[in-house]
């Protein structure tokens, strides 16, 4: 069979005008004799809906009902998709993660996808139907429904297409590709044509939402191509790939950056071996996720100072965890909110030397202040001041010459 794996995000499926708009996206590949396995979000704005249900019930609501709550919001859209190709004279019916079943482990709320069942989808596909698949859930071995990260139906539909060994995977939003950066922040940015797993990647953990860091990961180990697009465009997107398949000119290739970090700084810390290990501790045990982390060393060698960044919507437990962390000591923790990440990246700079001088050199032209440094071969991330991101970003692009690319 010649399979191929359609994803549609939440802005795709946001009203019945839309879905409309994705059935008839779908039928158009079933035309052209694919047997088409869809994937689907919730419609956009539903999961907020219903996370902030659980929020205003119980303060501490437990994570395995809230899986079962938020993984209704994809039930509404499948059902909504199959009913319209029913509609329309077509078989086509929901599956959701446990009907299958779709095998999960790990925590709730984070689950990862370790196995998909399919038969059931086999036959129905040879029967000409066309199985509506709810993303972002699957259920565990003791039988209870869980959901990936946010953004999961992403990797839902990657692994359904490693697992059906689909001939393509694409994924439908509502942008027409992947951009050098946010369009919405810089009006010169281009759409990229082609670009590779390793960039995505990064893209995507630094703040590109595009797609979500984790069904990049899954596709770069499967070797599984996709093909970002716009429902609401008959232009081609973007294709994300392997390195050898690129060919570019630029050696950076896109500028990610958030919004929502807080800096904390320790100031103090008696310097010891592991000291680092129990600060962190408590966080990876919360399930926080701590970014840069830089530690400077006093003149006399006894004490450090060390900063972190987190997600500011974790600020309020970190701060919590780190005071009442009774195995060390410091003297005083200083916080701030006012901070943004501003990132580089591209292949290209694994072989082009003088990189991170002319980043470094274009922000301190525009007397932007570097707070926090960090690297990979492929990225440098630097921290500054919020209110100075969209100038930052600017200056970058116009530094790396992407307003003429890709």
């Amino acid at each position: 069979m010649k399979i191929i794996v359609l994803k549609f995000g939440g802005t795709s499926v946001g009203s019945l005008e839309k879905i409309v708009k994705v059935t008839k996206i779908i039928i158009s590949y079933i035309k052209k004799k694919y047997k088409v396995i869809v994937v689907s979000s919730a419609m956009s704005g539903v999961t907020n809906e219903l996370l902030s249900k659980t929020k205003k019930i119980a303060q501490n609501f437990p994570n395995d009902e809230k899986d079962v709550i938020l993984s209704t919001g994809e039930q509404i859209s499948c059902a909504l998709i199959a009913g319209k190709l029913c509609d329309f004279g077509y078989k086509s019916r929901s599956w959701l993660g446990w009907q299958l079943p779709i095998l999960t482990s790990g925590n709730h709320s984070s689950s990862r996808i370790v196995k998909i069942q399919k038969t059931k989808i086999l036959n129905y596909l040879k029967k000409d139907g066309i199985p509506i698949i709810a993303g972002y859930q699957g259920i565990n071995n003791d039988f209870r429904i869980t959901t990936l990260e946010r953004g999961g139906s992403d990797t839902s539909a990657i692994l359904c297409a490693k697992f059906f060994d689909a001939e393509k995977c694409i994924i439908f939003t509502d942008v027409k590709g992947v951009y050098t950066t946010d369009p919405n922040l810089i009006k010169n940015a281009k759409k990229i044509e082609k670009i590779s797993y390793e960039e995505m990647l990064e893209m995507a953990s630094l703040g590109a939402k595009v797609m979500q860091p984790v069904s990049i990961q899954e596709a770069r180990l499967n070797r599984i191509e996709i093909d970002v697009r716009s429902t609401f465009s008959k232009m081609s997107g973007t294709l994300i790939t392997k390195k050898k398949d690129i060919l570019s000119k630029n050696t950076i290739r896109g500028i990610s950056f958030t919004k929502n970090d807080a800096k904390l700084t320790l100031i103090g810390v008696k310097d010891k071996p592991g000291i680092a290990a129990l600060i962190f501790k408590p966080l990876y045990e919360n399930s926080i996720n701590v970014d840069m982390v830089v530690q400077n060393v006093s003149a006399g060698g006894r004490e450090t100072d060390l900063t972190f960044t987190i997600k500011l919507e974790d600020l309020k437990k970190t701060r919590k965890l780190v005071e009442n962390n009774r195995y060390i000591k410091f003297r005083k923790l200083i916080v701030n909110r006012n901070v943004s990440k501003v990132s580089i990246v591209g292949v290209g700079m694994v072989t082009t030397p003088g990189v991170t001088f002319r980043m470094f050199r274009a922000l301190a032209k525009k007397k932007i202040n570097i707070e926090v440094i960090s690297t990979s071969e492929i990225k440098i991330s630097v921290l500054i001041n919020k209110k100075n991101l969209k100038k930052s970003v600017e200056i970058l692009h116009q530094e790396f010459k992407l307003n003429n690319s890709l």
